[in-house]
């Protein structure tokens, strides 16, 4: 399986977050799976740690790519492609973040993960439906 974490997903998983269900976490760990990680979450992470919405143990640009290392998820790069579904999505979520995540989502072919209820409601292969 091929999995695309959500921005709120990773944090919990690296900090180990009670919130993050078990059969998540299982599905992160599991080496079968390919597991990545967007730079859209790496992006709007530096964006709240500036604004100081969020505590982190050391500044986003270092802490997030050594922890996404160190748990072997993948970097995804913001492609042409995956920008262009933008055309094509309801806009149902607000956020331009998560939806960028949901455009990647679709033009990869990847599963998302999150618990977002909102993403529930775009046409994407999400964990809770695989």
């Amino acid at each position: 399986m091929r999995l695309l974490l959500d921005t709120h997903i990773f944090l919990w998983f690296i900090s180990g977050d009670k919130r993050l269900p078990e059969t998540i976490r299982d599905r992160i760990r599991d080496l079968d799976n390919e597991v990545y990680l967007s730079v859209v979450s790496l992006w709007e992470t530096i964006l709240k740690y500036q604004l100081g919405k969020l505590p982190l143990p050391q500044p986003p640009e270092r802490y997030l790519p050594t922890q996404r290392e160190r748990h072997r998820i993948v970097s995804l790069p913001l492609d042409e492609v995956s920008v262009s579904q933008l055309a094509h999505l309801p806009p149902i979520h607000r956020d331009p973040f998560d939806r960028m995540l949901i455009c990647q989502s679709m033009a990869h072919g990847l599963t998302m993960v999150t618990v977002d209820k909102l993403i529930y409601e775009y046409p994407v292969l999400l964990l809770n439906r695989a």
